[in-house]
Order: structure tokens, then sequence, then C-alpha cells
């Protein structure tokens, strides 16, 4: 396993986060298991956030820690708040839900503190003093370390860091082999068609120029959680190319296509979501292969994008 230096206290953290949204029906003991088989081969990051499992999956996590108090200082943790799910879903960056997410993040956990803490999902009526006061009391407490953003362009980075006195370390992003809208722009700059319009900001670029930790999600989907690449016939091509490259590096095609996502040159973090610790241990193996630059391109390629 590879690490990464990470936050103010650079921490080295394991390139493949364990993602905790889908442990919502394990039983405490499964996610146990989980949790061991991360940390024995070397994932000492999870991730979630207050709304998955509704809550409960912080919750069965929470058990496993109050049961198993020797396991906190070797897990990184990681959750996310921001998301209201109400009559309907909207979203809340203001002070006082902040400091009450993450109250409640932490009694669900049975933890004193949050290794990190992002807002999930931009909130166009941030206010980003609000913000930053909430950050300050986190983190003059002790209850949050680090702090980041998700799915947030660089102008909506930029407003927070007018206010915001500690850095933003992380910016969880959707990316895989089949998900590349980001890269698509750069790609095809100063040219005609679809692909050369600039959604996201250069929000790649940014994370690496700020040195912000790009954590990958949906590493193994395509779409907005349309399903699993990997596989998958309507992938034909790239799953020809992953199948080759993995037993040219003797791992699963699922960690190549992981693989492929750590080659982007910045600090990287792929999420997996996996409840099956076989799957999470082949997963992992991501982080031992070092994709060329022709084979990172042909699945790129593959993959059913293309190059001017």
């Amino acid at each position: 396993m590879k690490y990464i230096p990470f936050g103010q206290e650079k921490r080295e953290l394991s390139e493949i986060v364990l993602g905790m949204m889908r442990i919502s029906d394990k039983s405490a003991k499964e996610v146990e298991e989980l949790v061991e088989t991360a940390l024995s081969v070397g994932i000492n990051a999870f991730d979630l956030a207050d709304i998955y499992g509704g809550g409960r999956c912080e919750e069965l996590l929470g058990q496993v820690l109050n049961n198993r108090p020797d396991l906190r200082e070797k897990m990184w943790i990681q959750s996310k708040c921001g998301i209201r799910i109400e009559e309907f879903t909207y979203f809340d960056f203001s002070k006082d839900y902040i400091l009450e997410s993450v109250d409640g993040i932490l009694k669900r956990l049975q933890v004193d503190y949050l290794d990190s803490l992002l807002l999930h999902r931009p909130d166009a009526l941030m206010e980003a003093d609000q913000v930053a006061q909430a950050f300050e009391i986190l983190h003059k407490s002790g209850k949050v370390r680090d702090f980041g953003v998700s799915n947030q362009n660089p102008m909506m980075m930029e407003l927070l860091k007018k206010e915001v006195k500690q850095p933003l370390s992380i910016n969880q992003l959707q990316l895989s082999a089949a998900f590349t809208p980001g890269f698509e722009s750069g790609f095809h700059v100063n040219m005609e068609g679809d692909k050369a319009a600039l959604r996201d900001g250069s929000v790649f670029e940014y994370c690496k120029l700020n040195d912000m930790v790009i954590q990958a999600w949906s590493v193994l989907q395509f779409g907005y959680f349309k399903g699993n690449f990997v596989g998958n016939e309507k992938f034909q091509q790239l799953n020809q190319v992953l199948n080759r490259l993995a037993l040219k590096y003797g791992v699963s095609p699922s960690a190549i296509a992981i693989a492929w996502v750590l080659r982007y040159p910045a600090k990287m973090q792929a999420v997996v979501g996996t409840t099956n610790p076989k799957h999470l241990i082949e997963a992992s193996q991501a982080s031992n292969v070092n994709l060329t630059r022709k084979e990172w391109y042909e699945i790129y390629l593959a993959a059913g994008n293309d190059l001017p």
C-alpha cells in the first residue's frame, strides 16, 4: 500500500479509502471484519457521511469502536455534512447546522473527534463567514482536525478560502475510466464541440496546484450511479484491456481500473465502497500497480473516449 501526506499534521494516509456508504444492512460483527480486513492490507482511511443509511452507517461503526477502542488510533475517520433530507433534499452550510451535524456524527460514532470533515455537495446559499465560524469552533474544540469539501469547483473553494482560516485539504470528485468529463475539456482546449466546454473550472488542475488531496468516488461506476463497468457487456473493449492488463500485473480487472484513477499525478485517493472483504483485498492491490502512460491512455480510449 502506498501512502500520501495529508493535512496540517502530514499524516500518512492510504491511497485506498474504504467508503462505508453501503454498510447500513450489515451487522456490527460484519463491519468489524471489514475494518480489520482494511487495516490488514494497509488501508487506514475510512469515509462516511451523516446521511449514509440515515445515520445508521455511523452508528454501526460506532458500535465497533465502542467494542474495540484499540482500533480508533489506527483509523483516519472522515465524515461529511451539509445535505438535509426532510420532505425533500436540500443543502445547508449554515453555522448552526454544521455544528449540530458534527455533534450528531460524533455521538453516532462514539468518538471525541473526526480526523476530517467535508462539506457535502455545494450550497448556493453558502455564507463563507458562517462556515468559517463553524470550522473555527470545531477546530479549537478539538472536534475536527482537518477540513475539506465535496464536489466543489475552484470558485466555490475560493469563496470559502476568503473567510476560512483552516486549509481545505480535500475535494471529493467523481472519477473513473468511464466517467471523465473533468479530463475531456482539458484534451479539447480551443476546439469546437461539446467536449471543449469547461464545466468544472479545471477543478483537477486547481486541486493539484493547491496541493489538495483528490478523493475519487465511484471509481468503478459509469455515469452518475449507472452501474459498474467492470465485466459489463456495454464496455466490451474496455474490459478486454482491463483483463489483459490484469493478467500482466497479476491483479483483478477492478484493481487495474482503480490503478487508472491513482495514476493521475496529484495527491490521489480512491474511495472503494465494497462491503465484501475479498473484494476489498483485491481493490487494495491497485496501489501497487503503476500503469505506464501508454496503458493509461489505452484504457481512456477503450472506455469510449477520444483524443484530438
